[in-house]
């Protein structure tokens, strides 16, 4: 019985199971960065608003000036935003805000409503500003969706990483974000997420096999769990002995250990698993709720209550070009790194 379920080519968003919703892979050459902490560049040619194009390397997205997400909604489920290089202004309804980036993750339960910003800083004027992160949106069940907005951050100098040496000297960097991997357990998620009941079994890591590198990923605890791996970055890569071309996401038997066998280059993986909700649906753009009538809610209360707010004036607001990471939540603690 073959250990990998499926293959597919990664699309934009990349696929995703149950209990996860949503996952896209940023990855963007940002040049220098201006007085305002904008592109030194031209924007000419792009679909200012809605720039997803990738010209020259690098979108705006819906930022006009600062690369990002402006301000805007969500309700009903989590979003985990792992920064690899670069750095993220969020700022939110409920007067919270932060700068994190390089190897930082976010976790923000949205719960009954939140709006929140996510800006790309080009704080570099005299240097290009590489920017990567990955954003996953993870579902709450329906006695979740409406309990208090609230945000957790892991700083990356304590997420829990390992590095682990083949017979051949060939090594695995592999980070814990969620989740346990032998003796490495992952900081503990927000207290109402699906990650913190205790038969989950959710787990995020993300896995970097050095040239010739062999390693086995250890299955899944739950039978029930389901887990799909994200090969975005190599060349040549074996799984469970099947050849898997790079850009392709693959379902594997949970419960199985799983043998990485790497080509010539670096390979660069993701790995999203958990039990699922095994509930209904139902989900408009922002809003992710388990019935049509609750989408409905939702926009009737938005309109009513804009979640709190907006304190911050401006919908893409940013921080000093030489503040450091930080931290200052809804309740007044500021965590400074």
């Amino acid at each position: 019985m073959s250990t990998i379920l499926s293959v597919a080519p990664l699309s934009f968003p990349w696929q995703t199971i149950d209990p996860f919703l949503f996952c896209v892979h940023h990855n963007d050459a940002y040049p220098a960065g201006d007085a305002k902490m904008a592109p030194q560049a031209s924007l000419a040619g792009r679909n200012i608003g809605q720039d997803f194009a990738g010209k020259d390397g690098w979108s705006m997205y819906h930022g006009d000036t600062v690369p990002g997400f402006p301000s805007h909604p969500h309700r009903g489920f989590e979003t985990v935003t792992i920064v690899r290089r670069g750095l993220i202004d969020h700022s939110d309804s409920l007067g919270a805000t932060a700068r994190f980036g390089g190897g930082d993750v976010q976790w923000l339960t949205a719960g009954k409503g939140i709006v929140h910003c996510e800006m790309f800083p080009l704080v570099h004027a005299d240097q290009p500003n590489p920017t990567e992160l990955f954003q996953i949106w993870l579902n709450l069940p329906a006695k979740s969706k409406m309990v208090e907005p609230h945000f957790t951050m892991f700083w990356h100098e304590s997420i829990p990483r390992t590095t682990a040496t083949d017979a051949n000297g060939r090594t695995t960097e592999v980070v814990c974000i969620a989740g346990t991997l032998g003796d490495q357990k992952g900081l503990p998620p927000p207290p109402d997420s699906w990650a913190s009941e205790a038969d989950s079994d959710l787990a995020i890591y993300t896995i970097k096999l050095s040239p010739g590198a062999s390693w086995t990923l250890p299955g899944a605890r739950n039978p029930a769990t389901r887990r799909q791996l994200y090969f975005f970055e190599g060349g040549k890569l074996t799984v469970a002995g099947q050849s898997v071309p790079v850009k392709s996401v693959m379902e594997a038997r949970a419960t199985d250990d799983c043998t990485f066998v790497n080509g010539d280059v670096e390979s660069e993986l993701l790995v999203l698993q958990g039990r699922p909700i095994g509930e209904p649906v139902a989900q408009y753009g922002p809003f992710v709720m388990n019935t049509q009538q609750e989408i409905h809610q939702a926009f009737a209360d938005y309109r009513r209550t804009e979640f709190g707010g907006w304190p911050w004036g401006a919908g893409d607001p940013v921080h000093p070009r030489d503040k450091g990471r930080f931290a200052k939540h809804a309740d007044g603690k500021v965590e400074e790194r």
